[in-house]
């Protein structure tokens, strides 16, 4: 049986960024399996892609909603992609 594999392209608003928000979604990303990136943007906001696996993919949406502790998450969203294909987790 295959497994299903999705894309999920997160934006999270709130105080995340300078409270190592990319750092720990690497992490989760990573240990979770999934592939993917996360950066920040300029209006300071957290962006990332995550492909791999619907439940993991589901765990890590999840939490951006929280992120790590010193983070402030006000709002979270979720567009749905087609994967492409990603090979490791990194942060831009």
């Amino acid at each position: 049986m295959a497994i299903e594999v999705v894309r999920k392209h997160v934006f999270v608003s709130g105080q995340v960024q300078g409270v190592f928000f990319r750092d720990h979604t690497r992490e989760m990303a990573v240990d979770n399996r999934l592939a993917g990136w996360v950066r920040n943007l300029g209006d300071g906001r957290v962006e990332a892609v995550f492909e791999g696996p619907v439940a993991a993919v589901d765990r890590l949406v999840q939490w951006c909603h929280y992120g790590p502790p010193r983070a402030r998450v006000h709002g979270v969203m979720v567009l749905v992609e087609e994967p492409i294909g990603e090979a490791g987790f990194r942060v831009k």
